[in-house]
């Protein structure tokens, strides 16, 4: 994957879109209004509520530029095609446990949109990383702080 290009799905890419939106209007109006007010309680130099505020503003405008890279160099990724025999990013896959039995469910995304609850999780994650170019009937073993993780893919899907 190149050096500098964010991959995301269509979905990804929205939210990142909507979060800067929100970054950009109504977060920049709220600190803005807070920064005025700490101001209009008079000296600045000795002003702890101005300078968090100040500091609030900076950490917002360094988001919001990182977000604006990010989508600048995004690839979005067209799982119309991608292989469907092989895990890749935007894949969802169905796997058994060989230890429990159990079978779980992960989609696989991009770091940004890795959210556990909803079974996505990051690619450049242990499980993520492990799962790549593997196709259907392939066992895998990977390692996690916990030890090793012994999965069999029963399907991929995108």
């Amino acid at each position: 994957m190149g050096k500098g290009v964010t991959y995301l799905t269509r979905e990804g890419y929205e939210k990142l879109r909507k979060e800067l939106e929100q970054l950009k209007t109504v977060k920049r109006r709220q600190l803005s209004k807070a920064i005025g007010e700490a101001r209009a309680h008079g000296d600045i130099s000795e002003n702890a509520e101005y300078d968090a505020a100040k500091e609030a503003q900076g950490l917002n405008e360094k988001k919001v530029s990182e977000l604006e890279e990010k989508l600048a160099t995004a690839q979005i990724l067209d799982n119309e095609n991608m292989s469907k025999d092989e895990v890749l990013i935007g894949a969802t896959v169905k796997l058994k446990d060989i230890g429990s039995g159990e079978e779980l469910e992960y989609t696989l995304v991009a770091e940004e949109e890795a959210d556990y609850s909803q079974n996505k999780i990051s690619v450049t994650s242990p499980v993520g990383s492990g799962l790549i170019n593997h196709k259907k009937g392939d066992t895998v073993e990977i390692k996690v702080p916990a030890g090793v993780l012994k999965y069999k893919v029963l399907g991929i899907s995108r």
